[in-house]
């Protein structure tokens, strides 16, 4: 879906434009910088405990005033996270799986990019995506499993008002569970403010990223080869819900 024509997706998002002008201004023109896209530079962000763009966070404000009319307390889990915080994820990730489980380097890494992003390249360096629950349940362990949004799952709620509400405030789900989708597995609590993260991928695309990605010096980045880092980018980076290409 282009940026110019998604927001007449449906009739409630054109609602929203109405009621809510500011939040769906797509910024084409803006140019990012390498720095900013992956997560090393400091940029402005709005709200406790919400750590957004201030453009997703109105949206999500709005948002999250809706859902709880509707019974459900949208509360995030994560937003914002920069290419240190990254890295201190991978790196972690790493050592667990190589030196405690005795995991193969190789094995390691393809394991850790199910869930994980290679540093600099995380969808949550950009202020723009949020994992987001219900936070009126009550729920032991770790909340970002996919078996707690289905069936008799304590999200279930949740995930319905968000597949029929989101994208009228301009959140989409990134990770979905199309069969023949490749890349990080279904995140069912992973949504993207798309008026936003959209010029923002494609100005991503736009840079030698693989390259840069090779230059990278933390552990588990030395098993990184260029024909690698170019499948990750297009398995695990571009293969998501196309309305956010």
């Amino acid at each position: 879906m282009k940026r110019r024509n998604f927001i007449q997706k449906s009739s409630s998002a054109a609602l929203a434009v109405s009621l809510f002008p500011t939040i769906f201004n797509t910024q084409e023109d803006y140019e990012y910088s390498i720095s900013e896209l992956m997560g090393k530079e400091d940029i402005e962000l709005f709200g406790k405990g919400i750590n957004l763009r201030k453009e997703a966070h109105d949206a999500f404000l709005e948002m999250k005033k809706a859902a709880y009319n509707d019974g459900i307390d949208l509360k995030i889990v994560s937003s914002f996270r920069d290419y240190e915080r990254q890295k201190a994820i991978f790196e972690r990730k790493f050592l667990t799986y190589t030196e405690d489980d005795g995991i193969n380097p190789l094995d390691a890494i393809d394991k850790i990019i199910e869930y994980s992003t290679i540093p600099g390249t995380s969808r949550h360096h950009w202020g723009t995506d949020i994992d987001v629950i219900d936070g009126y349940r009550k729920v032991e362990g770790d909340v970002l499993v996919p078996h707690k949004y289905e069936n008799e799952g304590p999200f279930v709620d949740f995930k319905k008002w968000m597949d029929e509400n989101s994208e009228t405030y301009g959140f989409y789900l990134v990770y979905t569970d199309e069969p023949k989708r490749r890349g990080f597995k279904y995140e069912p609590w992973h949504y993207s403010y798309a008026p936003l993260s959209i010029p923002m991928l494609e100005q991503f695309r736009g840079k030698n990223i693989a390259s840069l990605l090779l230059r990278e010096d933390y552990y588990g980045a030395e098993n990184f080869t260029m024909g690698f880092l170019k499948s990750y980018i297009q398995n695990n980076i571009l293969d998501i819900n196309r309305d956010l290409l």
